[in-house]
């Protein structure tokens, strides 16, 4: 992401239109007044990880302060042009086109968006109809209700004579099956539902719910840091308890309780210095803390201001966390790409893999991802041996980098000569690009 010389004006102008102090601002991003007050006149170069802090606390994209509104729509077009099928835009007129009809540019580029949005859903939603459990019992409650409204209402049609208080009963059944579908159906509805523009289809699983819960959150649990007050501790506690399945407040009471270890280790003030210094490097930072490579990836899930995902599996690749990256789509439901680094490193334990992946839909976008398997040895030495895997992915500068191809899932990736295709996809690059 490039960063001009006018980011720092776009800071001041953020700042002073939030009603701001310059030292709340600049303590809040960790850096000292002074240090804002000459980034705000240009005066001093501003890091990305710097940037990236000071867009979260003024509550806006990195990429807003780094380009302004013109370079983020010139950025959607681009991606908008790279994935029209057939038709060749002039791809280096795009600021002069924004120039002369700034209107229809920003109505182009929010009808990509939105295609990009219902792509999204399509894939959720055939990610759920294929593997939603919970999707599969209902569909099959409505479907036997309909058996049954349907048998009754032929002995009714068909028998000539029925005995009154066998018609009567018929009738009642009838009714009660009735009510039956409409109670099962307005639920299936309620359950497919997709109430706002960016909201996925409803959560369905103990683990989606935690995973919701810590997105609220904004990834970032302050109250389990060192020096947190434990009132603080115990607010986060008690809300952990209320969420709605047991299920799910065992799995919080369980992230919540490893995070903690996670947090005494590896405090995440030490984290974010060290990543300056050393980079996102699970490797380079775990050896810094003398701490387990795969609590770096979750204290990395967890630290504010960085756009990165973290995927974490077991030893039979079912995903126990995901913290999702825009553009790398997770499924929510059965299994994953096979291509996946994160499964490599899974049948390499202790070594670590790196790889430039692109990810397919409408906008291909590309990748780095960093994987890690650690083998562990819970039950002595004659016990069992476990497995749990890591992947971090972050996002790849524009270049001429070669990547993998990858996908989601078999079944909704669009890539039809894949060499590791499990089912047919019900997409195609043809439809993808239609």
């Amino acid at each position: 992401m490039p960063v001009s010389a006018l980011t720092g004006g776009r800071v001041r102008e953020r700042r002073l239109a939030l009603g701001q102090r310059q030292a709340d601002v600049a303590r809040a991003a960790g850096i000292s007044a002074s240090y804002l007050n000459l980034i705000e006149h240009n005066r001093r170069r501003i890091g990305p990880g710097v940037l990236a802090r000071l867009a979260d606390v003024l509550g806006t994209e990195a990429a807003a302060l780094a380009q302004g509104a013109e370079g983020i729509l010139a950025t959607d077009l681009r991606d908008a042009a790279a994935g029209a099928a057939g038709a060749r835009p002039e791809v280096e007129r795009i600021e002069d086109f924004i120039g002369r009809f700034p209107g229809w540019a920003e109505l182009l580029a929010g009808q990509h968006r939105r295609l990009g949005h219902l792509e999204r859903s399509v894939e959720a939603l055939s990610d759920r109809m294929a593997h939603d459990p919970h999707l599969s019992a209902a569909l099959h409650e409505v479907l036997s209700v309909v058996s049954a409204v349907r048998s009754t209402a032929a002995i009714l049609a068909e028998t000539e004579e029925i005995d009154p208080s066998w018609r009567a009963r018929f009738h009642a059944n009838l009714h009660a099956d009735a009510e039956r579908l409409a109670t099962g159906a307005e639920a299936l509805v309620a359950y497919l539902d997709v109430s706002g523009e960016e909201q996925e289809p409803g959560i369905a699983a103990p683990q989606e719910e935690l995973e919701a819960w810590l997105a609220g959150h904004n990834w970032t649990l302050a109250a389990l840091e060192p020096g947190a007050s434990p009132e603080a501790r115990a607010a986060l506690l008690a809300e952990a308890g209320g969420l709605a399945s047991g299920a799910a407040r065992q799995l919080a009471r369980d992230w919540l309780a490893q995070a903690a270890k996670d947090a005494a280790a590896v405090p995440m003030a030490g984290l974010v210095d060290a990543a300056a210094r050393v980079g996102l490097d699970p490797v380079l930072l775990a050896q810094r803390f003398g701490a387990d490579v795969i609590a770096i990836f979750r204290r990395l899930a967890l630290m504010p201001g960085t756009k990165l995902g973290v995927v974490i599996c077991d030893a039979s690749g079912t995903m126990i966390f995901r913290k999702p990256v825009e553009g790398f789509a997770l499924p929510r439901f059965g299994a994953a790409c096979p291509l996946w680094p994160l499964y490599t490193a899974l049948g390499r334990p202790m070594s670590p893999v790196q790889a430039e992946v692109e990810m397919s839909g409408r906008s291909p976008q590309r990748f780095r991802t960093l994987a890690f398997c650690r083998p562990r040895l819970t039950g002595g030495f004659a016990g069992p041996q476990l497995a749990e895997a890591a992947m971090l992915i972050l996002p790849l500068p524009p270049g001429t980098t070669e990547t993998l191809g990858v996908g989601t899932s078999c079944r909704i990736c669009p890539r039809p000569a894949c060499p590791a295709r499990r089912e047919p996809s019900i997409l195609s690059e043809s439809q993808i690009g239609a």
